[in-house]
């Protein structure tokens, strides 16, 4: 479903991209942080679990042991951009969805969060600001997690998001690095919201299928993950399907067979490519891919969507997950990381 709706203010025209598309490329962020490595445990007794090492969703920190308390873990993560909709209650929402995400990933409940917000105050009315964070904390409050503050910087370019704390069993975390040969992918949200949200910058079209995609909460799917014993999993954001798969394949030294006829789409996403409302974030992403990836037959538009940059996109677990369609599975480590079929 799509519509035009008027607004006093488009966000997305202050902004030189939109949502995780935002994000730095895959391949020269990986360069960045190439040679930086996690210390060992600390004179505090926490040892870091998951860090830098296989490109995670969040850091994840054990806790030292109490003799009266079960074992814990605090997960750590941060997630902001600039607008992905004019509507800035939306923005809000859907921010703050994409970072608590990060958490539900790594198998973990978010219980407190902080704002993360820039604003070009000469420009734009601090009413609208309010919106935005009105909408994080609708979020927040949605997912059970507290909102204690935050931090706010005077920026020529509008950006919100959250730093979030969670906690989680260490003894059972979903992490990219534990998936084996066999199992199946389930990918809980459709894609499509990268080419949706740009056709929306470029027309003022809205799309309310892709708003109600990413308000929704990574909550139920990872809790259901869990329940079905799944321990491998990661949340498909702006490096795309086939970016946030080959992390999983690389850390897991397996390699991804995706059926390319059972992944989900958004309405209207297959058009939106059709009609060129196609990233330069999504560009990169496939540019990226290329090396690692076996494409098959697969056409160009479907290429294009496999590796769209998608903002507060679903899980992509290593087992059946109840409800998520399986998209493919993985086996024994080849050639390629990604193999499309």
């Amino acid at each position: 479903m799509t519509t035009v709706r008027e607004t006093p203010v488009r966000l997305t025209q202050f902004a030189h991209g939109g949502g995780c598309a935002c994000k730095i490329p895959p391949g020269e962020l990986e360069d960045v942080l190439g040679g930086l490595r996690r210390p060992g445990t600390t004179a505090t007794g926490t040892t870091l679990l998951v860090g830098l090492d296989t490109g995670d969703d969040a850091a994840v920190v054990t806790l030292p042991a109490a003799d009266d308390a079960p074992a814990q873990a605090v997960v750590s993560t941060a997630d902001f951009f600039t607008p992905v909709v004019d509507d800035p209650y939306d923005w809000g929402r859907i921010a703050a969805a994409n970072a608590l995400s990060d958490v539900y990933a790594m198998g973990g409940r978010p219980i407190v969060a902080v704002n993360l917000l820039a604003w070009p105050r000469d420009v734009l009315p601090f009413d609208l600001a309010r919106e935005v964070l009105r909408g994080g904390l609708d979020i927040a409050v949605e997912a059970g997690c507290h909102v204690g503050g935050g931090h706010s910087v005077d920026d020529p370019e509008p950006k919100y998001g959250m730093a979030v704390t969670g906690v989680a069993d260490p003894a059972r975390l979903l992490r990219n690095d534990a998936g084996r040969p066999g199992l199946p992918l389930s990918l809980t949200k459709p894609l499509g919201l990268g080419v949706l949200n740009n056709r929306h910058k470029a027309t003022g079209e809205r799309f309310e299928q892709a708003v109600a995609t990413m308000v929704a909460l990574n909550r139920d799917a990872s809790a259901a993950a869990l329940a079905a014993g799944a321990t491998c999993a990661t949340d498909i954001t702006g490096f795309g399907l086939l970016g946030h798969l080959h992390k999983l394949a690389r850390a897991s030294k397996v390699t991804a067979v995706i059926d390319t006829a059972a992944v989900p789409y958004l309405d209207g996403a297959r058009e939106a490519v059709r009609d060129g409302f196609i990233s330069g974030g999504t560009r990169r992403n496939l540019e990226w891919a290329a090396p690692f990836t076996d494409f098959g037959d697969a056409d160009a538009d479907t290429r294009f969507l496999l590796a769209d940059a998608q903002t507060s996109g679903g899980l992509l677990v290593a087992g059946e997950v109840p409800g998520a369609p399986v998209v493919g599975e993985l086996v024994s480590g080849g050639e390629y990381s990604v193999v499309l079929r």
